[in-house]
C-alpha cells in the first residue's frame, strides 16, 4: 500500500473493523468525519445512532444496549469528555462491578506538540494516561495508520472486551476522512452573531459569562468591532456545560450587578440539572439566555435532542419566575430590555439559524487574562 492510499482512516473502514451495530455520543470536530458518516448513514436512530446530552448519558446508553442485546457498542467523544465518563467507567462499566464490555473512540484536542487552544492544552497532554489509569486499553489513530495494523489491534482488543473490560482509539488530528457531505440547518432566521450584538447593546456595562465555542468567539469579536472592552466577559472556553453555574456564582456574590449568561443549547443540555440550582436560588439579577439552534455548531453542526425540548417549560419548572422564548430580532429586543428591568431571574431562550463567519476569529487574550481581567471588572 502507497503512502498516498493511506493517509487517512476512512470512517467507513473503521466502522466495519469496529463491527458494533451500535453509537452514542457527542461530537467532536476531530471526529467530524465518523460524526457526519453516522448521520448519513443512521440519522438520529435510538437503536442505531444517539447524539446524546454529555458522554456519561452516553456511557450508560451504551450500557443499556449490552444489557439488552448482549453486543458491544461505540461511544465517541472529544477527549474533554473524559472527564465524563470517568464515574460510569469506575462505577459501573468495571470488570470489577458489572464488566461491561465498550469501545471508545476518542478525538484528541490538544495533543503534545500541536497547537491548540488553552483549554485543550492540559486535557491534551492527560487523554491516554487518564484511560489507561482508568483500565483501559489504548490505541491511537494517526493519519499514517494502516488497515492491517487497526485490524491488528481490534484483534488483539477483542480479548479485553470478551472478559467485560473497555478499549479506546485515540483519534489524531486528520486521521479520518469521509467525502459524503451532510447539510445541517433548521428553520429559524435569526443570525446567532446579530443576536448577539443585540444582547451587548442591551446589556450595556453589566458582566456577561458566555459558553464555550463560538458564542464566546462571536462576543469577544463583537467587543473587538465596539469599545474593546473585553473585562466585562468571562469567556467559558472550556467546561461545556457548566457556563450558567458560574454565572449563578457570580450573580449571588455581586448583587449589586446584572449578570448576563450566554448559553447554547449543546451546552444546557449536557448539565441542564444546574437550571434546577440556578431556580433554587433565582438570584433577582440573573438573565440566563439560551441560544438555541439544536445543533453542536462549533464542532460540526451536528443535532442536539434541543429540536424536542420546551425549554420555557424546563426553565419555569426549575423555578425561574420569567422564562420566554424569541425568533425574530424584534421580539429579542423587547424582552431583553424586559428582563434588564424585571428585578427577577429571567430566561429567553433565542432561535437562531445554523451557521456562522467562515472567518470568524478566536480570543486574543490568554485565559488567565481574561480570568484576571474579568475580575478586576467585577470590582469596580
Amino acid at each position: 500500500m502507497v503512502a498516498a492510499e493511506r493517509e487517512k482512516m476512512t470512517a467507513e473502514k473503521l466502522t466495519e473493523i469496529l463491527g458494533a451495530e451500535f453509537y452514542a455520543g457527542v461530537p467532536d470536530s476531530q471526529l467530524k468525519a465518523l460524526c457526519n458518516f453516522l448521520m448519513d448513514r443512521y440519522g438520529i436512530d435510538a437503536a442505531r445512532h444517539v447524539i446524546a446530552a454529555n458522554e456519561g448519558n452516553a456511557a450508560a446508553l451504551a450500557a443499556g444496549y449490552h444489557l439488552a442485546t448482549g453486543k458491544v457498542p461505540v461511544v465517541y467523544m472529544q477527549n474533554s469528555g473524559e472527564g465524563n465518563i470517568i464515574n460510569p467507567l469506575a462505577s459501573l462499566l468495571n470488570d470489577k462491578v458489572y464488566g461491561i464490555p465498550m469501545i471508545f473512540v476518542i478525538g484528541w484536542r490538544g495533543e503534545p506538540g500541536v497547537h491548540d487552544e488553552p483549554q485543550h492544552i492540559y486535557q491534551g497532554i492527560v487523554t491516554v494516561k487518564l484511560m489507561e489509569d482508568m483500565d483501559v486499553r489504548t490505541f491511537v489513530i494517526d493519519k499514517e495508520c494502516t488497515e492491517e495494523s487497526l485490524r491488528a489491534a481490534m484483534k488483539d482488543f477483542e480479548k479485553d472486551l470478551a472478559a467485560g473490560r473497555q478499549v479506546a482509539f485515540i483519534i489524531k488530528k486528520g486521521a479520518l476522512s469521509y467525502d459524503g457531505k451532510v447539510d445541517y440547518k433548521n428553520d429559524y432566521t435569526m443570525n446567532r452573531e446579530e443576536a448577539i450584538a443585540h444582547i451587548t447593546a442591551v446589556s450595556g456595562d453589566d458582566p456577561i459569562v458566555s459558553t464555550t465555542g463560538k458564542i464566546s468567539r462571536e462576543l469577544f469579536e463583537n467587543r473587538t468591532a465596539g469599545d474593546g472592552e473585553h473585562g466585562r466577559d468571562f469567556l467559558t472556553v472550556g467546561s461545556m456545560g457548566h457556563c450558567s453555574s458560574i454565572a449563578l456564582g457570580v450573580a449571588v456574590n455581586k448583587p449589586d450587578k446584572r449578570v448576563w449568561c450566554i448559553d447554547g443549547d449543546g451546552a444546557m443540555l449536557m448539565h441542564m440539572g444546574a437550571m434546577a440550582v440556578v431556580g433554587k436560588f433565582a438570584p433577582k439579577n440573573l438573565v440566563h439566555i439560551v441560544i438555541n439552534n439544536e445543533a453542536h455548531e462549533t464542532v460540526g453542526g451536528m443535532p442536539t435532542a434541543a429540536s424536542s425540548v420546551d425549554v420555557v417549560a424546563v426553565a419555569k419548572a426549575c423555578g425561574y419566575p420569567n422564562a420566554v422564548s424569541v425568533s425574530d430580532f424584534d421580539s429579542l429586543d423587547a424582552e431583553l430590555k424586559k428582563a434588564k428591568e424585571a428585578g427577577a431571574l429571567s430566561l429567553i431562550e433565542v432561535k437562531c439559524q445554523v451557521g456562522a463567519r467562515d472567518d470568524l476569529g478566536r480570543p486574543t487574550t490568554t485565559a488567565m487574562e481574561n480570568k484576571e481581567n474579568f475580575m478586576k471588572f467585577l470590582s469596580k
